[in-house]
């Protein structure tokens, strides 16, 4: 049904044609209880939440929370709308100190917050999921803190990585980063895989969406076995469904180099003439 549901979605235009439609991907066991994956379009990641005894009834019950989501989805209050941005902002004043006026600027929390939500206004929430998700990695991997230390304004950098998706080169630039910093505190990518494993498997037995959890593990994983001299010869391992069929390509310093020395620039430029805060 899961599969069906989405060929619907493909033959009605609402999303561009894709090989593989749903990806499912079970994690290797010797016994139960078995853990499988499915991938939708555009990225959104859900897993089994039951305790399951066989391959075949995690993947059934996988599919049956991915197509929960999906079908919950399709409401017309899980897409963006102006409506949807002033009762979402509304909803997050109540939670802090801030007052409507902070919303209209970029440089405090609440309005970064809009303005996320205005770039991606007529998206539905899975849709929009996935710049969150780049943002929640952003800020994991100390990217984020380093754009406040070249005084990015919180405008620019949300501008910059709203037009960004999650792709080899950006997995590549954190692979590179965690490994950089394994060299400075050796054990801390084995104390980090640990925990994001942890996180992953709570996060998947409270059946909710898991992409940000899943890419951490992996792009851990990666740094792991860099860092451990193996060679990527670009079979899977566990969880890297994304890359079949291709080669995971580390970047070198100088194209790491490049990319910040690009980020920085554009900072600069856009920058000039604004008054936006630096990123917290």
């Amino acid at each position: 049904m899961l599969q069906q549901f989405w060929e619907q979605k493909q033959v009605i235009g609402k999303f561009m044609e894709s090989e593989d439609l749903v990806v499912y991907e079970s994690v290797p066991s010797q016994g139960p209880p078995y853990v499988c994956y499915v991938t939708l379009p555009g990225g959104s990641c859900f897993g089994n939440y039951k305790n399951c005894y066989s391959t075949a009834e995690a993947m059934r019950d996988a599919a049956q929370v991915a197509l929960m989501n999906s079908t919950f989805n399709e409401l017309p209050c899980r897409r963006i709308t102006p409506e949807f941005i002033s009762h979402s902002v509304s909803e997050a004043l109540n939670t802090t100190s801030g007052s409507m006026a902070d919303a209209s600027d970029p440089g405090t929390s609440i309005g970064a917050y809009c303005l996320m939500l205005k770039l991606n206004i007529g998206k539905t929430m899975l849709e929009f999921q996935e710049t969150m998700t780049v943002f929640q990695l952003l800020h994991w991997n100390g990217t984020l803190k380093a754009l406040r230390e070249m005084k990015c304004s919180r405008q620019n950098v949300i501008q910059y990585y709203s037009n960004q998706h999650l792709d080899e080169s950006m997995r590549s630039n954190m692979a590179l980063d965690w490994l950089q910093k394994e060299h400075l505190y050796p054990g801390l990518l084995s104390q980090e895989l640990e925990l994001a494993h942890k996180e992953l498997a709570d996060t998947r037995r409270a059946g909710r969406e898991l992409r940000f959890y899943k890419e951490k593990e992996e792009i851990l994983h990666l740094a792991l076995r860099q860092a451990n001299g193996e060679e990527l010869d670009g079979q899977n391992s566990e969880g890297l469904s994304w890359t079949e069929g291709t080669e995971f390509e580390y970047l070198t310093q100088e194209e790491e180099y490049k990319h910040k020395e690009h980020l920085t620039e554009y900072c600069s430029l856009y920058s000039q003439g604004s008054d936006g805060e630096s990123l917290e």
